[in-house]
This record gives structure tokens, C-alpha cells and sequence, in this order.
């Protein structure tokens, strides 16, 4: 039992690890830091509902896990070259296009959230 507990806790340091490497190394993460604090914000100054709420962090959330996996991606596709590759073009593409969609979506939300208080 206690291997148990001590893996994963270790599962929770490479977790963090992750975190630390990717809010060091993309800027795209200090934006949506930036715009996450600013929809926190606001979110408490127009004090808005717990199901609003509920929508405002699911899309922070959506956004970084998009972006996370976005740039892992991107990492991988560079291990395995880092020569100019059309597939590899289209699959770096494919992923950022994720995070697009999810930046789209929390925008729509944002929009209909803030709408009325505005």
C-alpha cells in the first residue's frame, strides 16, 4: 500500500514537472494566464453565477489542456525530425487548430456570460 502512495505521488512531481516545463518554455501560456486573471476578474466584479462560473473555468480549463497537448505534440513531432516533413506540417497544424476551436468556444462563452452585465 504504501508503493502505492509513494508512486503516486511520484506520478504527481512528473505532473508538475510538465506544468513547470510548459509555462517556462510557451508564451501562448502567459497569454492565457494573462486573459484567464482578467475573466477571473470580471468574473468577480460583475459577480457572476455559479453556473456561469461553472462555463468560465471549464473553458480556462479546455484551453490549457488543449494547449498542453498541443505542445506536446509539437515536441514530439520535433524528436522525430526536425527536417522540414509535410505530414509532420499537417499534424503540428492539426493541434493547434484544437486549440484554436477551444479558444474560439471559450470566447463564444465569455461573450454570452459578460454579455448582460456589459
Amino acid at each position: 500500500m504504501i508503493d502505492f502512495f509513494k508512486s503516486r505521488i511520484k506520478s504527481f512531481g512528473y505532473a508538475v514537472n510538465g506544468l513547470k516545463e510548459f509555462f517556462t518554455s510557451q508564451t501562448n501560456a502567459w497569454i492565457e494566464i494573462a486573459a484567464s486573471i482578467v475573466v477571473v476578474f470580471a468574473g468577480n466584479y460583475f459577480d457572476i453565477s455559479a453556473n456561469e462560473w461553472l462555463a468560465i473555468v471549464f473553458c480556462i480549463g479546455l484551453v490549457f489542456v488543449a494547449e498542453i497537448i498541443n505542445t506536446s505534440i509539437e515536441y514530439l513531432c520535433n524528436l522525430v525530425s526536425l527536417d522540414f516533413n509535410p505530414l509532420i506540417g499537417k499534424i503540428k497544424d492539426l493541434a493547434a487548430a484544437a486549440v484554436l476551436i477551444a479558444s474560439i468556444i471559450s470566447l463564444i462563452v465569455a461573450i454570452e456570460v459578460f454579455w448582460k452585465y456589459i
